[in-house]
């Protein structure tokens, strides 16, 4: 048995067991997990969404630990009732719902393979992911997202079935293989005993394949990450051992994407190791309704991207301005913020330091902030997945809600290094997980790691999987970043505080021969202007090196970005005496030709090397954005996208 990596879904994977601590914990699979899960804590709650109780009315449905099991028994006796095999797969696809939880656990209880599927993904995308995945039965979300299989089913060799949730498939649909509703599908497996899900359990290995996360791709076709039921149970059960112990009185909300590694970590199986409990937020959550549902369900443990905290953020802003508070107030809350602030920079040597002794008169002041925001009984709020400004960190910071920057991938089945309540520091990404390795290689200053969180392989991509994973086992994440001299006791060193300095494929080589890290510039232009939302450095085999800039601008229903300014951008033309309102005036406004040229003098003056100063800007039309193909369903910039959809503003820059 290779004992490295595995890049076939029907092959077990030697788990790399340590000598002792928490590298050494007995291994699981996850359905044993679920079923220990089920006997502690079987009838109390796990699964909250709203449905509509028939006279238009939203109102909460609730399933408890022993229901979700029957649920997840009842798909998996489904997919077997129509010839699905160990290690087959099933796609889903479509918003968070229990109706998606059902699917992923039952493909992994009838012994398969799950991959989520990402609700943005056109057609042609959605085939070949399928056609990789071998996919067996497809789950979408409603006709709009069986619209796209009706188009590529043909195509499909291993498909069975479609399954439809959320709402009943059109009967007028055609389509070359059976198309039934949720409920229907789960009606087929009536008849097969419960003796055969018995058997395709025991015959599972904690070394198997499981889930298949599908990378999102800033370059080519996606690969398959190949992650363990071993990987699940340890990461999600070692990532708990760093925040205070969580139960069945915890709940958190489910409103990521499920096909990203993230939400499946925070999502499903966390909870599943701590009976915790899962609500369902809105499909709009991000176009709005999740400031609502964190009001109604104040969750203790809530993980936002740097986007999500971003609205938050600039939505207090907003509010600030508009109230007219007293002189009194102001300073009062300014006070409060300033102890907050204290208290929160003490705590973030370790651990080490504490709070003023007037904290707690500040704590019930910021208090109705916290509620307000629907975080009074948060013990830890997350963010990850890409950069967050310092100015964001430090606001909420000073309003008493840490927000706790964690690193990882899908290939380390979610975070390798995380800050904890208890020791975190501000602009960095915290401490590496027990039980796991980490290195800097001393020539590139890439970091690399490895322990039980470790994916198996790329399925079917054995050379990439060795370019990724080493003869040693070391994952080569492709960051480039640094830990400091603050090291955990109880991680082998390097374990102090990470910080993400760049990517090695992001490295721009000028004509000169200088390796550019764009990431640590385009962070100092936003710290130097407010006003602007994204930006990406251009430089690569050019003279000298340029910058697009975008503002902050008001986004369609769909994500897509509109001409208008709001927020910092509206701030800032008002501070800097511009009456622009669209970016076509700020970009003929000279009071924002001063402010941009300002920001640039600003930002280069913090880099290290002549190489790295910015020559030019140029503002582009609109921001960047998942609809025009620059970001990534989890917001990372695609360069070469974003390169060739302004080719000509940045070929203007090099006349």
């Amino acid at each position: 048995m290779n004992t490295i990596y595995c890049t076939e879904p029907n092959k077990e994977l030697q788990v790399r067991m340590g000598k002792d601590g928490a590298a050494a914990v007995p291994t699981s699979t996850v359905m044993q997990r679920f079923d220990q899960t089920c006997v502690e804590h079987g009838d109390s709650a796990a699964l909250h969404e709203k449905q509509d109780d028939g006279t238009g009315t939203l109102k909460w449905k609730s399933w408890t630990w022993n229901e979700y099991r029957a649920e997840v028994d009842r798909f998996a006796k489904s997919l077997i009732s129509i010839g699905f095999e160990a290690h087959d797969s099933v796609n889903i696809i479509g918003f968070n719902a229990p109706s998606w939880f059902f699917a992923n656990m039952g493909a992994i209880a009838a012994g398969g393979v799950a991959a989520g599927i990402y609700t943005t993904n056109l057609p042609e995308a959605c085939k070949y992911v399928s056609e990789h995945s071998k996919a067996k039965v497809v789950v979408v979300e409603g006709n709009k997202q069986l619209s796209k299989y009706l188009q590529i089913a043909k195509d499909l060799k291993n498909l069975k079935a479609i399954v439809v949730y959320g709402e009943a498939p059109n009967p007028a649909h055609k389509c070359s293989v059976p198309i039934h509703s949720f409920e229907d599908f789960l009606k087929l497996g009536d008849q097969i005993p419960s003796e055969k899900l018995v058997e395709r359990k025991d015959a599972q290995k904690p070394g198997h394949c499981c889930t298949l996360i599908y990378t999102s791709g800033t370059t080519g076709n996606p690969k398959a990450v190949m992650i363990s039921h071993d990987n699940l149970c340890w990461t999600s059960s070692t990532m708990l051992s760093t925040i205070d112990a969580l139960g069945p009185q915890d709940c958190l909300i489910s409103y990521l994407p499920l096909s990203h590694i993230a939400a499946q970590m925070l999502d499903l199986h966390c909870p599943m190791q701590s009976g915790s409990q899962v609500y369902f937020a809105q499909p709009d959550a991000l176009r709005g309704s999740l400031g609502l549902t964190l009001k109604e369900v104040k969750p203790t443990v809530f993980f936002g991207v740097p986007r999500v905290w971003e609205k938050i953020y600039e939505k207090m802003q907003e509010v600030a301005k508009v109230n007219n508070k007293s002189f009194l107030k102001r300073n009062i809350g300014a006070w409060a913020k300033g102890k907050a602030m204290s208290k929160n920079s003490n705590a973030q040597f370790g651990g080490k330091g504490g709070a003023p002794m007037t904290f707690f008169i500040a704590k019930k002041i910021l208090g109705k902030i916290r509620a307000a925001l629907g975080l009074q009984r948060c013990i830890a709020c997350y963010t990850g997945a890409a950069p967050i400004e310092r100015k964001v960190l430090d606001y909420f910071a000073s309003i008493d809600i840490p927000i706790l920057e964690l690193f990882g991938q899908s290939e380390c089945t979610g975070p390798h290094t995380v800050n904890t309540p208890t020791a975190w520091k501000i602009g960095t990404c915290g401490r590496p997980l027990p039980g796991t390795e980490s290195k800097i290689d001393p020539n590139t200053g890439e970091i690399c790691y490895r322990g039980r969180h470790i994916f198996m392989g790329y399925m079917y991509m054995a050379d990439k999987t060795k370019e990724t994973i080493d003869e040693e086992g070391w994952l080569h994440s492709g960051d480039v970043g640094k830990f400091d001299d603050d090291n955990d006791p109880n991680v082998v060193e390097p374990s102090g505080f990470m910080s993400i300095t760049g990517r090695i494929k992001e490295l721009i080589i000028t004509a000169g021969g200088e390796n550019i890290p764009p990431v640590m510039i385009e962070n100092e232009f936003k710290i130097a202007m407010p006003a602007v939302s994204n930006c990406m450095v251009i430089g690569d085999k050019r003279k000298f090196l340029t910058i697009c800039l975008t503002l902050f601008v008001e986004m369609n229903e769909d994500g897509s970005p509109t001409n208008k300014l709001t927020s910092f951008s509206l701030d800032t033309a008002k501070s800097i005496g511009s009456t622009a309102t669209t970016t076509e005036e700020a970009k003929s406004c000279a009071k924002f030709e001063q402010y941009f040229n300002k920001g640039m003098e600003t930002a280069n003056g913090q880099t290290t090397s002549r190489a790295q100063r910015v020559a030019k800007w140029t503002l582009l039309n609109a921001d960047f954005s998942e609809p025009t193909g620059e970001l990534t369903p989890t917001l990372k910039l695609k360069r070469s996208v974003a390169a060739k959809n302004h080719s000509d503003a940045i070929e203007a820059m090099y006349k």
